[in-house]
């Protein structure tokens, strides 16, 4: 299953190195800009969409307002309503506007934090394969774990919007 509103989105990459506190990832993060529209901003389908791609444990919610990271699985984010500003990558990271539509690949150990969002915003966040997930927020005891785990993430089967043929498996390479 593919995105059909955008299904050639291309996806703008950014990297981040770790930074003392947020350990980021050799994996660049995915930022696919307007990649869904119409009814595929409708919860249900955005979900059939993610799972048809084998992203699962879809949940919708916001995204919370201080750094934080999972360790333990890569996460994807499509923003359904509203519009946030996003920090990834920690405290001294890149802030980018996310609206409507706008779909974010986040690789294990990439710091994410709301900077501020309206009202109405809203996600849809799913995990490859429906791996299980955790909070960490960059405290000195979860270092050595959490830099463990991130080495073991295996890298998805497919992009969750394009599917095995999608940008994620042209950017992420072992």
């Amino acid at each position: 299953m593919s995105a059909k509103n955008n299904p050639d989105a291309e996806a703008r990459e950014f990297l981040f190195r770790d930074d003392g506190r947020i350990p980021n990832s050799p994996l660049p993060l995915l930022f696919y800009p307007r990649a869904l529209s119409g009814r595929d901003l409708e919860p249900s389908r955005c979900k059939k969409l993610f799972a048809g791609n084998n992203w699962l444990g879809a949940w919708v919610n916001g995204v919370f307002s201080f750094h934080h990271y999972h360790s333990t699985s890569h996460e994807v984010l499509a923003v359904i309503t509203g519009s946030a500003n996003i920090t990834f990558g920690g405290e001294n990271g890149e802030t980018v506007e996310a609206g409507a539509g706008d779909v974010v690949v986040i690789p294990a150990g990439v710091g994410h934090c709301n900077r501020g969002s309206s009202r109405d915003f809203r996600v849809i966040g799913a995990y490859p394969e429906g791996r299980s997930y955790d909070l960490l927020t960059g405290e000195p005891d979860e270092r050595p774990q959490s830099l463990e785990n991130i080495g073991n993430v295996p890298l998805p089967k497919a992009d969750p919007l394009s599917g095995p043929d999608g940008p994620l498996r042209k950017a992420w390479r072992p």
